[in-house]
Parts: C-alpha cells; sequence; structure tokens
C-alpha cells in the first residue's frame, strides 16, 4: 500500500523537479524526484508512491507507456501525466489517469493534491 503523504515526480526539467519539490514539501509531502523513467520505475519499486507526477517526453523514453506498468504494481496510485502535447483525455479517464497540460501552475499541482 503507498504512503498517502508521498509524491515521485519523473520529469528531465531538473528545475521543474527542484520547484515542485520545494512546493510541495511545503505542503508536508514526502518528495522524491527522478530525471529519467529508469530511475522513476526504480523509485516506483523502493518508495511506492501514492501520487506521481509523470513526464511523458523523457530522454529514454515516454512516460504514457509505462502508466499500466505503474498501475499494476501500485493501483491505489493517482497518476498525473504531463505533456506539452494535447493527449486524448478519455483514453486516460479509462485507466484513472489525470492529464495535465504544460505549463503547469503551482496552484494546478495543489488542486490535484486535494
Amino acid at each position: 500500500m503507498p504512503a498517502a503523504e508521498t509524491v515521485l515526480i519523473i520529469d528531465d526539467e531538473l528545475d521543474s523537479c527542484l520547484l515542485w519539490k520545494s512546493f510541495l514539501t511545503q505542503l508536508n509531502f514526502n518528495v522524491y524526484t527522478a530525471l529519467t523513467l529508469k530511475e522513476g520505475m526504480e523509485l516506483v519499486d523502493t518508495v511506492k508512491p501514492a501520487i506521481i507526477f509523470l513526464d511523458n517526453n523523457l530522454p529514454d523514453g515516454l512516460g504514457w507507456e509505462h502508466v499500466d506498468i505503474i498501475k499494476a504494481k501500485l493501483p491505489e496510485c493517482r497518476i498525473n501525466l504531463v505533456s506539452a502535447h494535447q493527449f486524448d483525455r478519455v483514453m486516460w479517464l479509462n485507466k484513472d489517469v489525470t492529464v495535465i497540460e504544460k505549463p503547469v501552475t503551482l496552484s494546478s499541482i495543489k488542486t490535484l493534491l486535494l
């Protein structure tokens, strides 16, 4: 069972990770970051986050291709797929995934956590 206070951010933009981590830490979340899918998937296994912010375009692959793997490992995990490209939201609703289009604001992140 994932810890309710744990968030994993998988994004190759270091500045975004640091900004999000600072913001979420102030809200009393334990925050882990990964700059690649490989590192992120390792943290999925070890940290077992309750919430994931998953960038789609990463240096070693596409985040959306890993949603089913994450859901199989952590069915209760809330996955937020982040992308600068528009996605078919209906397809992701069937998988219980929220799609967030960049640019992302801190207030939109906070809304997703409530």
